[in-house]
């Protein structure tokens, strides 16, 4: 049974004739373009109404099928009912919604709450807009680009003045709380199957794979216990944490990155066993048991190399048939060499730097066991604890030291890419003089930064749109 065209539809198509009119008279109107603040101001009044008659458009839309769609509307009632409490019909009322153009228009949907609790904010919910992505009373694609800005640019409000000069005025608090809920949604629904799906739908047939993961800084804001201060504030601490970051990406013929495959950048401060999980989730939904090679490459951190077994382990019950290789950084390996060297007090300058370019020399062939025992030799005697550590560092990893193999298979012997990840996503956003961040804060932005710098974007947006599903069920 359809509902009958309610009054706010009436509203919208009024409003849309208004503005009709309005570009009827622009157009008909003769005006006189002599300079650029001429050019730039008709730009703008044109602009500006092709955004409002856009929203208008949407909204009229979004409003008729709240009316007339009987099986959107079956869906969003199956939705409530779903709900972890029980949930009645409180009516339908109106709510304004901010479309990408910036225009807010009221929409006319019914309200679900527990009985007795309506009017108490929080306590129900709009399953219609859910079900349309409309989350914090904005539409999902202007919710996207506020959280796109937030990531993209330096800071929250470099992300508001550019949503304004968009048509978009928006404060400062609502940027902030729009990317941070859009980034909460989006981790919410990662494990969800339509987005497991999508990764699944890449081809890695032939292919070789490379993974990495790192550790970078930022300062964490805390609250430190004590007195206030005369304004009567929390005095806080800002420790530095290491967010942990996974990269997958596919190699070329040459061994360089394949620009034909977008790489896999996620990153957490959530400590090992948070990159376990999404190194579980990552190796679950890509099809990488049919690739050739499947390199890990990295530091010798044994968190890193804790996480490299667990997902060889998971490979190995996948029955993954193709070549796994483990493999240290070498230019990381080249710094312990030199921390090797320089504690050899005794030595010169010049030897120092002969010695350690016939390690490296000897490395880069294959011919690892000889350096070693190069190593162990220029150990022996010595009770500098420092030394022995170094020492251990190429004891312990020398089944990682096969840089002439893999050279051999035109794939990196060094995690420069993720080094550059770790600049691009943390470094250039979230670390700086004077910039410390709130836990929940970072975590968001590590995933709002890690998948617009790898031009996953669109992949977050799906994310989002079922974490806010699985939000109101």
């Amino acid at each position: 049974m359809q509902v009958g065209t309610t009054q706010n539809s009436k509203d919208l198509a009024a409003k849309m004739q208004s503005v009709n009119q309005q570009i009827l008279e622009l157009t008909a109107r003769e005006d006189r373009v002599c300079n650029e603040q001429d050019l730039e101001k008709l730009e703008c009044e044109v602009q500006a109404l092709v955004r409002q008659l856009g929203d208008l458009i949407v909204a009229q839309k979004v409003q008729h099928t709240l009316e007339q769609d009987e099986a959107f509307r079956a869906s969003a009632k199956e939705l409530a009912h779903r709900t972890r409490k029980t949930l009645v019909n409180k009516g339908r009322v109106l709510v304004c919604v901010m479309f990408v153009g910036g225009t807010s228009l009221p929409l006319d949907v019914i309200y679900w709450a527990r009985k007795g609790s309506a009017g108490k904010r929080g306590k129900g919910l709009y399953p219609e807009l859910y079900l349309l992505g409309i989350h914090d009373r904005c539409s999902p694609l202007l919710a996207s680009e506020i959280a796109q800005s937030s990531a993209a640019l330096c800071s929250l409000e470099e992300a508001k003045h550019m949503m304004g000069s968009r048509g978009c005025e928006l404060d400062i608090k609502t940027v902030r709380n729009v990317a941070k809920r859009f980034a909460a949604r989006a981790r919410g629904g990662q494990k969800a199957e339509p987005v497991l799906e999508a990764l699944r739908t890449e081809t890695l047939q032939g292919r070789r794979v490379v993974l990495s993961a790192d550790g970078g800084r930022l300062r964490i804001r805390s609250v430190k216990k004590g007195r206030k201060t005369k304004k009567n504030r929390a005095r806080y601490k800002t420790d530095w944490r290491e967010p942990k970051m996974l990269m997958i990406y596919v190699v070329n013929d040459d061994g360089r990155i394949d620009k034909r495959v977008l790489p896999i950048i996620d990153a957490t401060l959530g400590g090992p066993d948070a990159l376990f999980a999404l190194m579980h989730i990552y190796l679950r939904s890509l099809n990488i048991g049919v690739t050739d090679q499947i390199l890990f490459v990295a530091d010798g951190a044994p968190w890193i190399w804790e996480a490299v077994q667990t997902a060889k382990a998971m490979l190995k019950l996948g029955q993954v048939k193709c070549q796994i290789l483990e493999l240290i950084d070498f230019y990381h390996a080249a710094q312990h060499l030199h921390a090797f060297a320089e504690l050899k007090r005794q030595w010169s300058s010049k030897r120092r730097k002969k010695w350690v370019t016939q390690q490296k020399r000897l490395l880069k062939k294959g011919e690892t066991g000889v350096a070693i025992k190069n190593l162990q030799s220029a150990a022996k005697g010595s009770r500098s604890q420092l030394l022995q550590r170094e020492l251990q560092y190429f004891v312990k990893n020398r089944h990682r030291l096969r840089y002439h193999e893999v050279a051999a298979l035109k794939m990196p012997i060094g995690s420069g890419a993720i080094e550059s990840a770790i600049r691009r996503v943390v470094n250039l956003r979230l670390k700086g003089p004077c910039i410390f961040w709130k836990e929940d804060s970072a975590e968001e932005m590590l995933l709002l930064r890690a998948y617009y710098k790898s031009g996953r974007w669109k992949l977050l947006q799906k994310m989002a749109y079922e974490g806010g599903l699985l939000y109101a069920a």
